[in-house]
């Protein structure tokens, strides 16, 4: 398979989407595929305006259409709805070219977040956007449910994977310096510093000890003002993020749009129990298990929370590999172009579901019952 993937959200972005990405890519290539990348490394960009770590794509569906022949797909997924998956869709419509999409990121709630543009407007755009695809990727049974009840078709289920051996507990190691001193429960906060987080929900909770934050973003300024005591760290990545995992005492996960959250993922690893909001992404994630505490109340989720055992979150992130993920993510690509066009409604089309770690299994239609 020569998997051509277009996506708007790349490198140097620091992101979910971006890090899984970056493991199906990798997964790819280990499974004899050949995946290749076409990102806004490959076009003249501006910055998002508000956002500026984030660019917008100066490109058209003919200077897509150009790089066809040279990158030579077997297969196309489509990963954002920004320019670069707009003007590749476009381009394999015209040819009559199956592909694949997914859904990441709650943009009409991001979007109604900053304008006065009203959700339900977005929600057709995307309907509409995903409703060519052979496959729409999700990655929660929430999300799916949510975007069934929005007249979204032919879902596939794509859950997550983490790095078990980067994020672990590293009990006797040496605290890192920027926390040394600093008075303990540490509560941590990871993710870009924007509206669409609800960061300030966090850094307003009245918490004993410190509050960790690890990220950056338009709103960081803004967000320093909020708790002049919370530790404001800076975006991390690799070693160093891993090291504050571990050290601190409980992941508090405030946001109410994402669609999964591999932070919780990532805090569940280093032996972190987490306190989020009941919506989706942790409820996927955390309810059902006695990994976390999920309550409206995030201050009181997060005070209980200390009392989990660092052990049981570490088992239950084992049970996340990349590889179970990558399972899903091609075998989904395969049997979406095997199907070719995109279905009519209520037609199979055969994707894979398995649970974290577990085999694949056939997965049922959104609607068959």
């Amino acid at each position: 398979m020569r998997l051509l993937v277009a996506t708007d959200a790349w490198h140097p972005q620091v992101n979910g989407v971006v890090r899984s990405l970056e493991h199906m890519v990798a997964a790819g290539r280990r499974r004899g595929h050949d995946p290749v990348m076409l990102t806004p490394l490959d076009f003249a960009s501006v910055p998002l305006p508000g956002y500026p770590e984030i660019r917008l794509s100066l490109v058209t569906a003919r200077g897509v259409a150009a790089r066809f022949p040279a990158l030579a797909p077997t297969h196309v997924h489509i990963a954002t709805e920004g320019p670069i998956g707009l003007a590749t869709r476009r381009v394999c419509l015209a040819q009559g070219r199956p592909f694949t999409t997914s859904y990441h990121t709650r943009f009409p709630e991001y979007l109604a977040a900053r304008l006065p543009v009203p959700e339900r407007w977005s929600y057709a755009c995307l309907r509409r956007f995903h409703g060519a695809a052979s496959g729409t990727m999700v990655s929660t049974p929430s999300l799916e449910r949510d975007l069934t009840g929005r007249g979204f078709t032919r879902l596939m289920r794509w859950t997550r994977g983490v790095d078990t051996d980067l994020f672990r507990p590293r009990d006797g190691e040496v605290l890192p310096e920027a926390l040394s001193g600093l008075p303990r429960p540490f509560f941590l906060f990871v993710g870009r510093l924007a509206v669409e987080k609800n960061v300030e929900a966090f850094l307003r909770l009245d918490l004993p000890g410190t509050k960790l934050v690890v990220g950056d973003g338009p709103d960081r300024a803004r967000l320093a003002g909020v708790d002049p005591a919370a530790r404001f760290l800076g975006t991390l990545t690799g070693e160093a993020l891993a090291r504050v995992y571990a050290a601190s005492d409980v992941f508090v996960f405030p946001s109410l749009t994402d669609t999964f959250g591999i932070v919780l993922l990532e805090a569940l690893a280093s032996g972190l129990p987490v306190a989020a909001y009941p919506v989706t992404g942790p409820l996927d994630v955390i309810g059902g298990t006695a990994v976390g505490v999920l309550d409206h109340d995030l201050g009181a989720a997060a005070r209980a929370a200390l009392a989990i055992p660092r052990e049981a979150c570490r088992a239950e992130a084992l049970r996340y590999t990349w590889a179970a993920s990558a399972d899903q993510f091609y075998g989904n690509i395969e049997a979406a172009h095997a199907e070719g066009a995109p279905a009519r409604p209520g037609r199979q089309i055969g994707s894979l579901r398995s649970l974290p770690g577990g085999a694949a299994t056939p997965l049922r239609r959104v609607g068959e019952g």
